[in-house]
């Protein structure tokens, strides 16, 4: 089932959760092993995390060097599918710009759609630095995500690549995007990175899930902008509790966010990580209450994987 139906057919708050693909060399079981204590609070759908290759250099024999592209956490297709089959759930892959041509693009999403995946998050996804990779990297692939919505959208509607009519079959994709409630760190100011969401949106997007907040007011003062815009699909709020001191400066580093400093001085109180993880918890479960109180349409938590925090919040808010 779409996302947006799920979202559509009920009255209460849904419960929802991404994880990342096992590292290479890892098995699924290690994923199953996070999923398994999370089924319990019944989540409709699962999102799965892609992660573009990074670049390595070998050397030749000659001595100069050449670029390797590696994927360090590879199978989000057939992880998808495992997860739908073992827990009958949806399962939501990301799809990126970066790393593919807008063919190999097309071939993913009949891959997708012939395993019976109906939904995909779109994001642009992170850049691989300036190198001669990347620069051929940008010919004939989608550079920001409404290119990606838009093809996604034409395959919908039976349009696909080289084809000079439009075709009696098409997909039926239901797509989310991303949301920034205090901006993507690319855009000069909300007013503008919101402009471009209402592009996504009018492209054809269902759905946007929030990057990663602690301050709901944030949350509440996006969606009020959002519809001010005109964009009146659903907005998931994202959700990810602090577990360790570092978080404090990583997490505002690597997704350019803020702590509220209520919640710094809390951690900073702690003697060690299993304080700052409790912390952490009960921050996320009067954040959750507050969004579940106001009618958000689900909850989205971001795992990184792990599920012991989750599970703990998703007791004291589901």
């Amino acid at each position: 089932m779409k996302v947006i139906d799920l979202i559509n057919q009920t009255k209460k708050t849904l419960f929802s959760l991404e994880v990342l693909p096992p590292m290479k060399g890892k098995n699924i079981n290690d994923l199953y092993k996070v999923l398994d204590p999370l089924m319990e609070f019944k989540p409709p759908f699962v999102d799965v995390t892609y992660h573009r290759e990074e670049i390595t250099y070998r050397k030749n024999l000659d001595g100069t060097l050449r670029q390797i592209p590696v994927r360090k956490r590879p199978g989000t297709v057939g992880i998808c599918a495992a997860i739908m089959n073992k827990y009958k759930v949806e399962a939501v892959p990301h799809l990126i710009c970066g790393g593919f041509t807008k063919e190999e693009t097309e071939d993913a999403l009949f891959s997708l759609y012939y395993l019976g995946i109906e939904n995909v998050l779109i994001i642009k996804g992170d850049e691989i630095g300036k190198s001669e990779y990347h620069i051929q990297d940008r010919i004939n692939r989608n550079i920001y995500a409404v290119d990606l919505v838009d093809q996604v959208h034409k395959m919908n509607k039976g349009q696909f690549l080289h084809e000079e009519t439009i075709s009696d079959f098409h997909t039926n994709f239901c797509s989310g995007v991303a949301g920034y409630p205090e901006k993507h760190f690319e855009a000069p100011n909300l007013n503008s990175d919101l402009k471009y969401l209402k592009a996504k949106v009018d492209a054809g997007a269902d759905y946007i899930v929030t990057q990663m907040f602690f301050d709901n007011k944030k949350y509440f003062e996006f969606v009020n902008k959002c519809r001010k815009f005109g964009i009146n699909v659903p907005v998931i709020p994202g959700l990810k509790p602090i577990a360790t001191k570092n978080h404090l400066n990583v997490l505002p580093s690597m997704f350019h966010i803020d702590i509220p400093e209520e919640l710094q001085k809390e951690v900073d109180k702690c003697k060690d990580n299993r304080g700052v993880k409790q912390v952490g918890i009960e921050w996320a479960i009067q954040q959750s209450k507050e969004l579940k109180n106001a009618d958000v349409p689900c909850i989205h938590y971001y795992t990184m994987s792990r599920s012991e925090n989750t599970a703990a919040i998703a007791r004291g808010v589901f």
